[in-house]
């Protein structure tokens, strides 16, 4: 383990950025049709309530890692087997949103750059990030959350002034009743993202207020919810449904119908910048959980030694997790988070907590 220490504000920078990530960029909701930002709001409710289970085994176990409270749970032999799948689990996440960064930006800026170039230079940079530590890490989030949030406001002040702002495309609410809107919220909008900061149980250890978790952990959470809610509605708002369903990614094509007086057009940096950003930190949370929980199950001195050959695997599983970006897109919002998330951030942190639980009844009644 690291001797870093992370700050509140630096952990609620880090949570905040990464839970808007690609979700923000790419078609998030659209199963609930024009109620897709609904859909976003019940799916963060359900990730509050996901939270409580993560934030419970965090208070039994509160100076180990997932890793490390994975083994006490299921036993030495059992645990070590879950605790590795949930590191390669990460670093399957991470190359998927390096392979949605790649194509964004193959697709918009620079079409002309083999994806491997982007994807090399983007790896490259997380991985020397990770080298230098957490603490720089948290440094780096406080820096660019005020950047982000200059980029959101100056954004969504030219999508309302331009006039391309319809609400009537967002009515009527609740059209097509429920069923929609809870089918997309669970399990779809839960695991991603909110359920995706299990993430962060491999770093909770480095906080430097244990006590202030919750406080941290709740108010990002709700705060990007609330930001991921308002782009699918804006984003319906521009675009329209049907545009929306054929859109692979929404908020750029929002962003590109800007003009005003044909002289502030062309706004997609915005959107590409912006996601950079994410996908940055992202990348770098999923990679160095891996890292660091590999690093502790086999026992290693340094996780440092492992960045390097760690990102080489991240690159290439980026570039052949799918031929195509229309294939990548329908396994990420299907059968991944059908036979991925659901059972790694639902089911057994679920079932963690249950016998963690009766194991400390059970302790408690011997002694």
């Amino acid at each position: 383990m690291e001797k870093a220490k992370v700050s509140v504000i630096q952990l609620f920078a880090l949570m905040f950025i990464f839970d808007l990530g690609t979700a923000l960029i790419v078609s998030y909701g659209i199963p609930a049709r024009k109620d897709a930002w609904l859909a976003v709001i019940l799916g963060m409710v359900g990730g509050i309530l996901l939270f409580f289970v993560y934030y419970m085994l965090f208070r039994q176990y509160p100076n180990l890692s997932l890793t490390g409270y994975v083994r006490k749970i299921f036993g030495k032999y059992l645990g070590w087997i879950i605790g590795l799948l949930y590191c390669l689990f990460f670093l399957y996440i991470a190359a998927r949103n390096v392979r949605d960064f790649g194509d964004l930006l193959a697709s918009s800026t620079l079409p002309e750059t083999p994806l491997l170039a982007i994807n090399l230079s983007l790896v490259l940079v997380i991985c020397y990030i990770i080298h230098l530590g957490i603490e720089v890490l948290g440094r780096t989030a406080e820096v660019f959350i005020v950047i982000l949030l200059l980029f959101g406001v100056a954004a969504n002040f030219f999508v309302l002034v331009s006039g391309d702002f319809d609400f009537n495309q967002i009515r009527p609410f609740i059209e097509h009743g429920w069923r929609p809107i809870l089918t997309t919220a669970f399990p779809s909008v839960v695991s991603f993202p909110f359920g995706e900061m299990f993430v962060f149980t491999m770093l909770l250890p480095y906080l430097n207020r244990p006590d202030l978790i919750k406080k941290v952990w709740l108010s990002a959470l709700i705060s990007s919810g609330l930001i991921l809610s308002w782009t699918a509605a804006l984003n319906m708002a521009v675009l329209g449904l049907d545009v929306m369903k054929r859109s692979t990614f929404p908020t750029l094509a929002t962003i590109g119908k800007v003009n005003l007086f044909d002289f502030i057009e062309r706004l997609d940096a915005i959107v590409v910048f912006t996601l950079l950003m994410t996908v940055l930190f992202k990348v770098s949370i999923f990679l160095y959980g891996a890292v660091l929980g590999i690093a502790e199950l086999f026992k290693l001195k340094s996780h440092q030694r492992l960045i390097l050959p760690i990102g080489v695997i991240l690159i290439f599983l980026s570039m052949s997790i799918a031929s195509s970006f229309s294939e990548h897109i329908e396994e990420g919002l299907g059968d991944t988070i059908k036979y991925l998330h659901v059972p790694f951030f639902i089911v057994i942190p679920l079932f963690m907590l249950v016998i963690s639980i009766i194991q400390n009844y059970v302790k408690k009644k011997t002694h």
